[in-house]
C-alpha cells in the first residue's frame, strides 16, 4: 500500500530524510569503531544533505561520491570482537542474531531524537519514524522477496543465508574478504 499510494520521487525523499536523521547514530558507531574516515564521510554528508538537500530529502552529497553507509552498535560490537551468536528471525524487525539486536537497542538509546522526543513528552515519534523506516524497507525489498519466496526451495533458510552474507559484507564494508 505505502508503494502505491505514494510516488517513487517521494519515497526516495523518506528514505533520504530517514537516512539523514541516522547521522548521529552512525557518526558515534563510527567513532566508537576508530573509522575516522567514515566519520568524516558521515558529517560531510549530513551537512551537504540537510543544507543543499532541502533538510536531508535529498541526497546531493551521494551525487558527488560520498556513499551512504549505514554503522549501527551490532557492527561496533563485531568490530570489539564480539560474536553474533545464533539466528533469529524477529517478528516485525526481520532476521537478526543477538548482538545485532543488543545493537538495535542500544543504537536507540543514544540517538538524539529519541532522547528529544522522550524528554517533550512526544513519544510517537520513535514509533512513527520506526514504522515509516519499516515501511520504506519493505516497499524497497517487496518485489525482490516475493521473487525469492517464489523460486526458493526453503524461503527461511534463502533469507537466514542471505542475511548472513549481507552482514558479513556490512562488517567488511563492502571490501572483498
Amino acid at each position: 500500500m505505502y508503494r502505491d499510494a505514494l510516488p517513487e520521487g517521494l519515497r526516495d525523499g523518506i528514505h533520504n530524510f530517514l537516512n539523514n536523521l541516522k547521522s548521529p547514530v552512525i557518526l558515534a558507531n563510527n567513532l566508537l569503531q576508530g573509522d575516522l574516515q567514515g566519520a568524516k564521510v558521515t558529517v560531510s554528508r549530513f551537512a551537504t544533505n540537510t543544507v543543499a538537500g532541502y533538510g536531508g530529502f535529498g541526497n546531493p552529497a551521494g551525487d558527488l561520491g560520498a556513499k551512504f553507509r549505514n554503522e549501527a552498535f551490532g557492527k561496533t560490537m563485531a568490530v570489539w570482537g564480539v560474536a553474533e551468536g545464533p539466528y533469529l528471525m524477529l517478528p516485525i524487525f526481520g532476521p537478526s542474531n543477538p548482538r545485532v539486536t543488543v545493537g538495535m537497542f542500544a543504537d536507540s538509546l543514544i540517538n538524539p531524537i529519541n532522547r528529544w522526543a522522550e524528554n517533550s513528552d512526544r513519544h510517537a515519534v520513535p514509533i512513527g519514524r520506526l514504522v515509516v523506516r519499516g515501511l520504506d524497507e519493505r516497499s524497497r525489498y517487496l518485489k525482490s522477496l516475493d521473487d525469492l519466496e517464489k523460486s526458493s526451495l526453503d524461503f527461511y533458510v534463502t533469507i537466514r543465508s542471505l542475511s548472513r552474507t549481507i552482514r558479513d559484507d556490512a562488517m567488511r564494508n563492502g571490501a572483498a574478504g
